[in-house]
């Protein structure tokens, strides 16, 4: 599995109804604090629709874009982290 695959796995953070085992993280769990505290959380949609995850299936508060529009948002920001 190259690298560039592993980065695009990370838009199913986003997805709600996640069912971790005891002892891990639930990182939809952990944006939501950003998201409520007023952070722009934004997700790929090529990336989502190529594993098969719908907006709806996401958390609250997460924009959808295509790749343009993620980096457009990424010049238009102060700070931008990635994962």
């Amino acid at each position: 599995m190259s690298k560039e695959w592993r980065l695009k796995d990370a838009v199913a953070i986003a997805k709600k109804g996640q069912k971790t085992p005891a002892g891990y993280y639930n990182l939809a769990q952990m944006l939501k604090d950003p998201v409520e505290s007023g952070a722009n959380i934004r997700g790929c949609g090529t990336c989502l629709d190529s594993r098969g995850i719908e907006e709806e299936e996401l958390i609250g508060g997460i924009a959808v874009g295509k790749m343009l529009d993620l980096a457009r948002w990424a010049e238009e920001s102060a700070k931008v982290i990635v994962f």
